[in-house]
């Protein structure tokens, strides 16, 4: 794959940098600047090299059409008070005002276009129309940098189109990326336990066909957790259930056995009233779930204390651990504990920890964490997950 390395003399050179700094918000205020951060080595890299930087990216899904509420606006102030230096904006993504924007930026400055999103040939389905909205972008630029892992999955026009005609090649955050999800898959230091959480099992069906013949124990908690219950005959009340994949489920139980990996699945349960943090609670066996004193109508939130400290010391005990998906309802304080003390166990691995993006790195940021305590906090938990499932990765692709 072509890397910075790989790029010619950069002084007052247009270089387009996609980054994925689609970032959660509360209004104007940016919640988590993870993904901004993530962005600022290639960023730093490329100035040094006195780049004219455009730097562009998607945020949400505003479909098509301009929507202030999805403004990089507030994304360009932040990355402007994380690099120290102005970062000008531009309101158009593309036409006169983008133009006149990257016409008077000068070597060592960094421009921020407006939302890709906003233009419905970033995400169309028809190849002739993503690719006429990345030769608009392309006449922007001398050279393309692609550095928005949580996007490369996806064949979208700012990701592969626009690599296709400009001279392009991976960001530094691509690279790192990369080499922690290798040491994932190709000879991984163990005891390898992987932690699976989050609300649907059905997400997680490829990642968890292709990592059962590669791990020592599979670790099971969040939603998807009661569709692993109701495969091994436990009922599980109101809690989230797929009920079409149940026998998918036994399936996946029955080839771990096979392979002699283990599963290991909550022995308790913090079970609700209702969903809300005003909900009443109590913690209750895999087996009692439904007779509670809130009966049949009872939902499971989070994984219980036994079962959270069962997790920590097989993860404590792990030499490379990779978590995706919180254990339980995090935001909700009463249902944190699970996600939290999990979190915690990744922090005293004594080898490498991966945090796999997506919600497991809100939930570790906003629990009190910091980055630094994870061997790695992926910024895209699709892409790791794909990624670990053996799939095509058009935005990798067409960099080799």
């Amino acid at each position: 794959m072509r890397t910075l390395k790989d790029l010619p003399e950069l002084k007052g050179k247009r270089v387009i940098l996609r980054c994925d700094l689609n970032v959660p918000s509360d209004g104007n205020k940016i919640t988590d600047d993870g993904r901004i951060r993530a962005s600022l080595p290639t960023i730093n890299y490329l100035l040094e090299q006195g780049a004219k930087l455009i730097v562009i990216s998607h945020l949400g899904r505003p479909e098509g059409s301009p929507d202030t509420k999805y403004s990089l606006e507030p994304v360009a102030k932040r990355m402007s008070e994380l690099l120290t230096i102005p970062v000008h904006f531009s309101s158009d993504t593309v036409g006169p005002k983008a133009e006149s924007a990257v016409e008077f930026l000068q070597s060592g400055q960094v421009l921020v276009l407006e939302n890709l999103r906003f233009n419905a040939g970033e995400t169309a389905k028809a190849d002739s129309e993503r690719l006429a909205f990345a030769k608009d972008l392309a006449q922007f630029g001398d050279f393309f940098v692609s550095d928005g892992f949580g996007v490369v999955h996806r064949k979208q026009a700012s990701v592969f189109e626009l690599a296709t005609i400009l001279p392009s090649c991976a960001g530094l955050l691509i690279e790192s990326e990369l080499k922690v999800l290798e040491q994932l898959t190709k000879e991984p230091a163990r005891p390898y336990v992987v932690v699976l959480g989050g609300s649907k099992v059905s997400d997680k069906l490829g990642v968890i066909d292709n990592l059962l013949p590669k791990v020592n124990s599979l670790l099971i908690g969040g939603g998807m957790v009661f569709t692993f219950l109701a495969a091994i005959g436990k009922g599980v009340g109101k809690s989230l259930l797929e009920p079409d994949q149940v026998e998918t489920v036994k399936g996946y139980l029955q080839k771990a056995k096979d392979l002699g990996v283990e599963i290991v699945l909550p022995t308790d349960i913090v079970v609700a009233d209702k969903f809300g943090a005003d909900a009443k609670s109590e913690v209750s066996s895999i087996d009692g779930i439904e007779t509670t004193s809130f009966g049949p109508s009872g939902l499971g939130l989070d994984i219980g204390p036994d079962s959270a400290a069962s997790f920590s010391k097989k993860i404590s005990a792990a030499k490379t651990v990779f978590w995706n998906g919180p254990m339980g309802v995090f935001e909700i304080d009463k249902f944190a504990n699970g996600t939290k003390v999990v979190a915690q166990a990744l922090t005293e691995v004594n080898g490498l920890s991966v945090v796999g993006g997506g919600d497991s790195a809100s939930a570790v940021r906003q629990l009190g964490f910091e980055d630094s305590q994870f061997g790695h906090i992926s910024t895209g938990g699709g892409a790791s997950l794909e990624y670990l499932e053996g799939k095509e990765m058009p935005g990798l692709e067409v960099l080799e």
